[in-house]
């Protein structure tokens, strides 16, 4: 799921917004990681409303230095991939629908390349 908000949006508001949308069009997901910006009520609200499980990914206070979290990396190297698309790197959109747009395509970039090195491989396999 993409939501694009405008910057005073808090992440605990756009969930509320989001949260009911990925319900709507993936009825199988039940659990959700989130970091701590999504703490508080909105957990127990997407237990009751959505039968969704809000799991949150903490860092620990004992934590010293770089420590890799679990799941919270995956959120970080998608949006590295995502990031190497020219367009998604400054806020050139004016239009929240624009950059969800754009979000979509790098995406689908991204996707349609692996599948194309994963085709090439296998065709390459098939002729040894």
């Amino acid at each position: 799921m993409i939501l694009v908000t405008a910057a005073d949006v808090t992440d605990r508001q756009a969930a509320r917004v989001m949260l009911p949308r990925l319900r709507e069009r993936f009825r199988k997901i039940t659990l959700v990681w989130a970091d701590g910006g999504y703490t508080g009520g909105l957990v127990t609200w997407a237990k009751e409303k959505l039968w969704l499980t809000l799991e949150i990914v903490k860092r620990s206070d004992d934590m010293t230095g770089f420590v890799v979290l679990p799941r919270r990396w995956v959120v970080e190297r998608s949006l590295g991939w995502l990031m190497r698309s020219r367009r998604l790197v400054r806020d050139y959109e004016t239009q929240p629908a624009s950059s969800e747009a754009f979000i979509h395509w790098s995406a689908s970039m991204l996707m349609a390349r692996r599948l194309a090195r994963t085709a090439t491989s296998q065709a390459v396999n098939s002729l040894q």
